[in-house]
This record gives structure tokens, C-alpha cells and sequence, in this order.
């Protein structure tokens, strides 16, 4: 395996995001067999997308991603995140580096997977459906709730050539939205430092406590206790996200060689 590629820090980006981009990266290496493809998301874009969502609320906002046909990582990453249950030419963009992003919609769980008349291409409009934009895949944030498929996510993601993420954040002060917790189904925890602070809680609020683990600060004045990401063809199969940095190397490459 060609080790010349370097886990550099990224100086644009946070260093607590950093870190649990790191980690993430290591649950996704470990669970490579359980998705079908992968994407590559830039380090810098995703801090983006943290951003855009805290300075949209309350509402939720849906994002147009697009990739660079370019662009696409090294052969001994794409091996490194392999999968057994690989499905090749599952969808538009696969295996390939997210390099645009776009503020499309915001509004409210229902509401927000509207595309505005701006944003549609109306040649391919009466065979896309409402998504029958420009954008090869679709991001939309759930504020302060997980990052799990609702069915009004589930339904929009049928006229996603590409795939479909979601980004939930636990952040307070929370004002309108308070943490919902209600919902059943798998989630993906950016830091494996934020999942044992949250159980930590919990276990304290059997005691009557109430402080939540910070594990960054937003330009916007947030705390933020908890990010999630999740990626999926609208089959229902999971895709995994890998984050680069600017050099398109996976954080944490340095130490997913030496496994």
C-alpha cells in the first residue's frame, strides 16, 4: 500500500471537528461491510454545512450537493474502504469527491424537500419530479433531532439520482427545538467522545443532572454537543462517507494504514 500520502492538518478546518471526522472515519473503515458504495466528503465543505444549518434556524435546510467527475481518490483508498457487499454503478457520483454545495430550501420537515423554481431544470423537470434540479446528491439537516429518514425524507429521496444525507445536531441554547429524541433507527455519531458523553448523561439525569458534553462552539454562538451524519440510495442501502481533507486524504489515513 502507498504510504506517501499524508494525513496533513487541515488548517481551514476546526480542529475539534478534525478530530471527530477522525473518528468517524475509523467507525467507517470498521463498518466498511455493512454499506454498499462510498462518497468522499471534503472536510472544509462539511464544516460548511454544520455552519449553514445552525445560522438557518429554526427552519431545516436542504442542500444540493455536486461532485467533481475529477476528482476521485487514490486506488489504495478506495480499497482501504472497500466493501464485501460492494454494489458498483449503484448511483450517480459514486466513489467520487462532493466539491459544491448549495443552499437550495429551508423550512420545516415537510416543506423543505420543495424544490424553488430557481433551482429546478425544466427540460428534465416532467420526468425528475420535485427534485428535478441540477445536483447530483441531496443533504438536508434535522436541528437538534437525529440524522434518521423520516417518511417525508424517505419519499423525496425516490427522485434522487444520487444519494441522500442527513446531518442532525445536538446543540443548545436550543430555543424553539428542544432535543427529540422520539425516533427509532440507526445513528452514525461523528466521535466516539460525543456518543460516551451522551451516555454519560444520561446516566445522569437519573441524579438530576443536566449538563450536556460540548464538544465544539460555532461561529454562530452555539454549543455543540453532538453531530450525526447518515448517507443512503433511496434502495434503502446505506453509503458510506468518508471525510478528506485538502490533499484528498481520509483524516486519520496515517493511523487506518498501520490497522
Amino acid at each position: 500500500m502507498n504510504k506517501t500520502i499524508l494525513a496533513l492538518h487541515d488548517s481551514m478546518v476546526e480542529e475539534w471537528l478534525e478530530k471527530i471526522m477522525t473518528s468517524y472515519n475509523h467507525d467507517s473503515f470498521e463498518a466498511r461491510d455493512s454499506y454498499a458504495a462510498q462518497v468522499y466528503m471534503p472536510g472544509k465543505l462539511f464544516q460548511d454545512l454544520v455552519w449553514w444549518a445552525l445560522q438557518a434556524l429554526p427552519d431545516e435546510i436542504l442542500v444540493g450537493l455536486d461532485i467533481d467527475a475529477n476528482r476521485n481518490p487514490s486506488e489504495d483508498i478506495e480499497n482501504l474502504f472497500l466493501s464485501e457487499q460492494q454494489v458498483e454503478g449503484l448511483f450517480q457520483g459514486q466513489g467520487f469527491v462532493i466539491s459544491e454545495a448549495h443552499i437550495v430550501n429551508r423550512g420545516d420537515s415537510y416543506s423543505v424537500h420543495h424544490l424553488p423554481e430557481d433551482w429546478t431544470d425544466d427540460i428534465f423537470a416532467p420526468s425528475r419530479g420535485a427534485r428535478a434540479g441540477r445536483f447530483t446528491h441531496w443533504l438536508h439537516t434535522h436541528p437538534n433531532a437525529p440524522a434518521i429518514p423520516s417518511g417525508a425524507d424517505a419519499d423525496a429521496s425516490q427522485e434522487t439520482s444520487g444519494i441522500d444525507l442527513i446531518l442532525g445536531l445536538r446543540f443548545s441554547p436550543s430555543g424553539p427545538l428542544p432535543w427529540f429524541d422520539d425516533v427509532e433507527g440507526k445513528r452514525r455519531i461523528l466521535g466516539k467522545e460525543a456518543a460516551l458523553g451522551n451516555k454519560q448523561q444520561a446516566k445522569r439525569r437519573l441524579f438530576g443532572g443536566t449538563q450536556l458534553p460540548v464538544i465544539g462552539m460555532a461561529p454562530s454562538g452555539h454549543m455543540i454537543h453532538e453531530v450525526q451524519l447518515i448517507a443512503f440510495h433511496k434502495t434503502g442501502l446505506g453509503v458510506n462517507v468518508i471525510f478528506i481533507d485538502d490533499h484528498d486524504s481520509p483524516y486519520g489515513w496515517e493511523s487506518l494504514i498501520t490497522q
